[in-house]
């Protein structure tokens, strides 16, 4: 991803609410299965991470994106966004 791409990104992202949390029991099978649904709908996500989370946010981006095979676009504070393209569904055309 270039970085023209990830900045088209993480300005669609900056008006998307969270669609997800990761709590105290952090990266679940069950969460990562949530992702990947999330990812059925849309290419395009953003998990908050909940305060009682002791676990590091960018090494929560990366443990979920290699589990769901998306790309992370941006981590912020307790907010991660992440990307996976739809080949079915495009929906984001990401400038070259």
């Amino acid at each position: 991803m270039t970085s023209k791409q990830r900045a088209y990104l993480i300005h669609l992202a900056s008006d998307l609410d969270p669609v997800l949390q990761i709590g105290k029991s952090s990266v679940t099978p069950e969460f990562v299965e949530a992702v990947s649904e999330a990812f059925n709908r849309r290419e395009l996500i953003k998990i908050s991470v909940l305060n009682n989370c002791l676990d590091d946010p960018k090494e929560l981006a990366y443990t979920v994106a290699g589990r769901t095979r998306s790309q992370v676009v941006q981590v912020i504070g307790k907010k991660i966004v992440l990307y996976k393209e739809n080949k079915d569904n495009k929906k984001i055309m990401l400038p070259l």
